[in-house]
């Protein structure tokens, strides 16, 4: 095998990874009853913030608490950044960044996923609206990850765009 075939196969494995973890966004599978995780964020009030919200999530499914990471937040504050910017919900960007090369220009290692999000207010209401999606469910409910990064932009008309990393 020359460099440049195995230099291909690597790229190819690269986006491949990418999409994978991309494919959280979408499918059928239910981990969950998402009344269930809002009565478990209402039993917390309205002050709580959004790692006490996401963990009282995955507390009510029986898994470990999330624990909040620097660069995991630095990668969900970017992506949160650019739809702000580019005025859209989006994995990718106009910038030609998806997923895959955010996760790897941070230094993030191993298994990552992303959830992204339009117009809640709050952590509470953005969590909410996720367990109400599949793909987003098995993202947050994922026993793999063991840390997050939430971050949300708002633009000068008071929009908030969300956007959620989670990796190992």
């Amino acid at each position: 095998m020359t460099i440049t075939s195995l230099r291909s196969n690597v790229t190819a494995a690269a986006a491949l990874l990418g999409l994978l973890m991309l494919a959280g966004c979408q499918g059928a599978l239910s981990m969950a009853n998402p009344r269930s995780a809002t009565a478990a964020m209402d039993a917390l009030g309205a002050s709580a913030s959004g790692e006490e919200y996401l963990n009282a999530i995955r507390r009510e499914y029986g898994l470990q608490p999330l624990l909040a990471d620097a660069t995991l937040e630095k990668a969900a504050k970017q992506q949160a950044g650019y739809m702000k910017s580019a005025g859209k919900m989006a994995h990718t960007t106009g910038w030609g960044r998806d997923f895959a090369s955010r996760v790897r220009d941070n230094g993030i290692h191993g298994a990552a996923a992303e959830n992204v999000a339009y117009g809640q207010r709050t952590a509470k209401d953005v969590l909410a609206g996720w367990m109400t999606s599949s793909g987003h469910r098995r993202n947050m409910l994922d026993p793999a990850f063991g840390h997050f990064g939430l971050a949300s932009a708002e633009d000068s008309k008071g929009r908030k765009y969300w956007a959620l990393v989670l990796g190992r």
